[in-house]
Formats: structure tokens, C-alpha cells, sequence
């Protein structure tokens, strides 16, 4: 499987000249690294070129590494019928790397586009919709940015005394916190519960 693999990655980085910077095989999975500018080129081949024939978009998403210059890594997964086989395709970026839509070519990645944008401030040129698609209107940030505050910034409730919805500072009370420190193995010392009585004393 990797010998067909790394065959199939030589013709693809071959075919593709600069756009593409190399490949390797983990796991049993093709990834091909390409520039981010030069996207659509390479979808382009890998759909038309009769070697390839990946003419199905599996997703679009983001995979953030923030210690790096180019903190994001845009990830194309594709498969292709003919060959039995998929390849990701890994394209390096920044928080201003603006990178084409494919989305002539896979109109399917519309909405993946949308998506990427919305949780990691990935920014698609040439979307004609390019707009949050998860999170609400005047959502502050990217969730899935690894830097971004588990318990976000604000928070939404409906307030029932100004009948509409307001959006709150963050604020964890402790009185709603609970605190249990007995080992998850040992289990809880609490009192025998009705029933309990028919399985016999602990060991």
C-alpha cells in the first residue's frame, strides 16, 4: 500500500511543478504539500488528470499550530472512485494568508469554507458568501484557534425582565462548582441506597 502510495505522491508533486513542495505516507495516507496561492491549480489536476481523477470532495477544515510563523495548516481531503484511493492536501497559512475559494471547481466546499473561516479565521478570496456559518452574528473571535479561552468571552441567555436575548461577560460562579476528590476507582463513600443491600458487602 505505501509503495502505491508513494508512486501516486511522486506523480502528483510531479504533475504539479511548483504549486506543490512535496509528499509523504503515514499511516497509510497520502499527504501532498502545496502552496496555499496556488489551490485551485492543484485541485484542477488532481479532478481532471486522468492518473488522478479525485473528483470528490470529502471536507475542507484548519489545523492551528500557534508557536509557528504560519500558524494554520488548510486541509484538503479528497477521494477518487477510480483509483480507490484519497489524498489530503496540507497548505500552509497565517492569519492574513488569504487563500483561494475552490469552490469553482468543488461547489461543494461552500459551505467547508464557510465553516474553516468561522472557527479558525481562515480567509477564502474569490467565496461568494463568505460569511460565519456556525457561531452567531457578533461572535467575537474563532473557537478552535488553540489560544481562544475555553469558556469564550460572552455569554447568552434571555433575560425574561427585558424579554430579549443579552450577551453577558463570562463568569463562573463557585457556587456552582462541585468538587469531588475520592479516586474514580475506589468510588464514593456515600451511604447504601435502597437496593443496594441485595449486592453484598464491598470486598
Amino acid at each position: 500500500m505505501s509503495e502505491l502510495l508513494n508512486s501516486l505522491g511522486e506523480k502528483i508533486v510531479g504533475g504539479l511543478g511548483d504549486a506543490a513542495i512535496g509528499h509523504s505516507v503515514a499511516f497509510d495516507q497520502l499527504t501532498v504539500t502545496v502552496q496555499a496561492s496556488r489551490i485551485v491549480d492543484v485541485v484542477k489536476f488532481l479532478r481532471d488528470d486522468p492518473g488522478c481523477r479525485f473528483v470528490s470532495l470529502i471536507d475542507v477544515t484548519a489545523v492551528d499550530y500557534p508557536g509557528r510563523e504560519k500558524r494554520f495548516d488548510v486541509i484538503y481531503h479528497f477521494l477518487s472512485p477510480a483509483l480507490n484511493a484519497r489524498v489530503r492536501l496540507r497548505a500552509e497559512a497565517d492569519e492574513t494568508t488569504q487563500v483561494p475559494s475552490i469552490i469553482e471547481v468543488f461547489p461543494g466546499s461552500d459551505w467547508f469554507e464557510r465553516e474553516c473561516y468561522d472557527l479558525y479565521g481562515v480567509i477564502f478570496t474569490g467565496h461568494p458568501d463568505m460569511r460565519r456559518l456556525l457561531t452567531d452574528y457578533g461572535f467575537d473571535g474563532h473557537p478552535l484557534r488553540k489560544d481562544f479561552p475555553l469558556s469564550g468571552f460572552v455569554e447568552v441567555r434571555y433575560d425574561d425582565q427585558e424579554k430579549r436575548v443579552v450577551y453577558e461577560p463570562v463568569r463562573l460562579n463557585q457556587e456552582f462548582r462541585k468538587f469531588d476528590f475520592l479516586s474514580p476507582w475506589e468510588g464514593a463513600d456515600y451511604p447504601v441506597l435502597p437496593g443496594d443491600e441485595k449486592a453484598g458487602p464491598k470486598p
